[in-house]
């Protein structure tokens, strides 16, 4: 069911890549990957490229992601903001604080998190993630609206831990889709391409979240895509 459904969105929005399962478990499924030394980002990365990884909280490198995802405690350098003036992101040691101050954290027991393609692997995620164009991401941002009845999107972002926190973590706590434009991390740690952007959901949803794409594709999603109001105005 979870695959059949990830084919049919794959296919609707004409995806790049799967989107990933995302699972706060220890599980290890048979043909998964344990990986050792890979930030959350770059794991992400492979499950998007069709891999089927366990990440262990203790091979978590970045230490912001480890902070975030409940392994570890955040780096003096990371508290006192002196990590991201150092990497240039922000330009006082005090907006650095801040950031991670606010930062959203998740609190459990596990020591692993399973991540895994979607439409190979037929199991309800915690959090499905998706990197693509941003228009693609458009249309599953239509759907959630549609099943939202029209509540407006409230998304949050640091611009900071753009997978870890945007896409995964803040789904996983609030329940609801959360858009991302991507971070200094993931743009220099995996192959997002500069045109790509993320949104996360709970993996709870999916199915709805397909039958909406499904309807869009009716009418909305072709005759947007066939650009023909641009085509009348340029008298093509």
């Amino acid at each position: 069911m979870i695959s059949e459904a990830t084919a049919k969105m794959m296919s609707i929005l004409d995806l790049s890549y799967s989107p990933v399962g995302v699972k706060f478990t220890d599980e290890v499924p048979e043909n998964a990957v344990i990986l050792r030394k890979h930030r959350y980002c770059q794991a992400l990365m492979k499950a998007r490229q069709g891999e089927v990884v366990v990440l262990p909280g203790q091979e978590i490198t970045c230490p912001a992601a480890a902070r975030a995802l409940g392994f570890s405690e955040l780096p003096e350098k990371l508290k006192t903001g002196m990590g991201l003036v150092g990497f240039g992101i922000v330009e006082k040691e005090e907006t650095g604080v801040r950031m991670f101050q606010d930062m959203p954290e998740v609190e459990w027991e596990g020591q692993s998190i399973l991540l895994y393609p979607l439409d190979r692997y037929d199991e309800e995620p915690d959090v499905v993630v998706v990197e693509d164009r941003p228009e693609k991401l458009m249309w599953i941002a239509l759907a959630y609206l549609n099943l939202r009845g029209g509540e407006r999107i409230q998304s949050s972002t640091a611009v900071l831990q753009a997978v870890c926190v945007d896409a995964t973590i803040i789904p996983y706590l609030t329940s609801e889709l959360n858009i991302s434009l991507g971070c200094y991390g993931c743009r220099d740690a995996s192959d997002i391409e500069p045109e790509d952007a993320l949104v996360g959901f709970p993996g709870s949803i999916l199915l709805e979240i397909v039958e909406k794409l499904e309807y869009l594709n009716e009418r909305a999603i072709p005759r947007s895509r066939a650009k023909n109001a641009l085509k009348n105005l340029r008298g093509d």
